[in-house]
């Protein structure tokens, strides 16, 4: 038996578990060294109350025959999917619950929906971009097309007409740069997009940091979305849920290639491969979506948007060019004095013990930038402004 040589083509190591490797090699070279870490994308702030009631109650219910659940709706819990449903309506988006699928959150899915594609296809990639895309499509063998986006362009490319997918990643906001398609430029993609007979795949993890109006929170938003995008979200980022798991899925009803509906044929993926997620976990997410949890989780997002704010002052400053921050918990910015991603990472880690993530680990494109993540306590990331900004004003 021959495994699967397509994992011969993936890179030696994963972006994040090489800054870990640093990060460590570090910490064990100086003992008791306090390192302030705005790397991954993991947060700092605790489930919100509304969160851990519902948990609470769920643990009950599981200690009762009477309440007790077993295996849940492979497509996700009812309650759920309604009150996700009811989240886009209020947002101006008509969705059917039956359109919503729960997931155990956006990373699982969106390398699990290449499924619907079959194997040797063309993926369009949007270069900086989150690992993860590339990676699922070398395992599966597809083949990846990239487009580079860069300062000429705010970070956010268009659609070239002389390249042709079956696939489209784009993420908005985006992971890493934190920059965010306005209304009319995704409608760019949309109607590429359907031009091509291709489908999108849309990630938006980050549209609760948004708060600009013209940028839109869902592809759906968009005039003809609906006949060729997917859209995938998580709870990680949006309510804490990084160790909890658990995001959602939306695939239209009207959304068919090839005469076969993908809509039917996740529901058949999906009663096949899994088996739903937990009821705990469900339970929990659902109180997400109640007006008291809705409160409780912008609250959390206040708190990392001003990190946020603190990160651009300490750069605007410094006279240092970057995007995002506003509409996400990215801020992106270019290396100072011409510097490559991986020295300017050493370099903040020697001089002030900061911890970031070297564009270049997000494709080609990423090289000469760096990203910054805002989720870190609000502490750190005011002592990490403080020590960036005496770093080069003593300079």
């Amino acid at each position: 038996m021959i495994p699967n040589t397509n994992y011969e083509n993936l890179k030696d190591s994963y972006l994040f578990y090489h800054i870990s490797q640093k990060t460590k090699a570090y910490l064990e070279a100086h003992p008791g060294a306090k390192l302030y870490r705005m790397g991954i994308g993991d947060v700092s702030l605790p489930l919100c109350s509304a969160v851990i009631r519902a948990l609470h109650e769920a643990v009950e219910d599981q200690a009762a025959a009477e309440t007790f659940h077993g295996y849940m709706p492979e497509c996700g819990d009812p309650q759920l999917r309604s009150a996700i449903a009811g989240y886009y309506r209020s947002r101006g988006v008509a969705l059917e619950d039956g359109e919503v699928f729960v997931s155990s959150g956006a990373s699982d899915e969106l390398g699990d929906l290449l499924d619907l594609f079959g194997n040797n296809k063309t993926v369009l990639i949007l270069e900086p971009a989150y690992p993860a895309y590339v990676d699922a499509n070398v395992m599966a063998g597809n083949r990846i097309v990239t487009l580079a986006a860069g300062m000429e362009n705010g970070f956010l490319p268009m659609p070239d007409e002389t390249v042709c997918a079956d696939v489209i990643y784009l993420c908005s906001p985006n992971n890493p740069t934190g920059a965010a398609y306005n209304r009319s430029q995704l409608k760019e993609w949309v109607d590429y997009a359907r031009r091509i007979d291709a489908v999108i795949l849309f990630d938006a993890a980050y549209e609760a940091f948004i708060e600009e109006d013209q940028i839109p929170h869902s592809i759906f938003e968009i005039e003809g979305a609906k006949e060729c995008a997917i859209e995938v979200c998580s709870l990680s980022k949006t309510a804490g849920f990084t160790g909890t798991r658990c995001g959602y899925t939306v695939i239209p009803k009207a959304l068919e290639r090839g005469g076969r509906n993908l809509n039917q044929m996740w529901v058949r993926n999906r009663t096949t491969k899994t088996n739903g997620v937990s009821y705990l976990i469900q339970k929990g997410a659902a109180a997400v979506f109640t007006k008291e949890g809705q409160s409780q989780i912008r609250e959390n997002i206040r708190i990392y948007k001003q990190n946020a704010a603190c990160l651009m002052e300490a750069l605007d400053e410094l006279g240092i060019w970057y995007c995002g921050g506003k509409n996400a918990p990215y801020v992106w910015l270019k290396c100072p004095d011409g510097m490559g991603s991986w020295k300017f990472f050493d370099l903040l880690l020697e001089k002030i013990q900061v911890v970031g993530t070297p564009g270049e680990g997000f494709g080609a494109c990423g090289e000469g930038y760096f990203r910054f993540s805002t989720f870190g306590s609000a502490a750190d990331t005011k002592e990490a402004a403080r020590r960036l900004k005496k770093m080069y004003q003593e300079s």
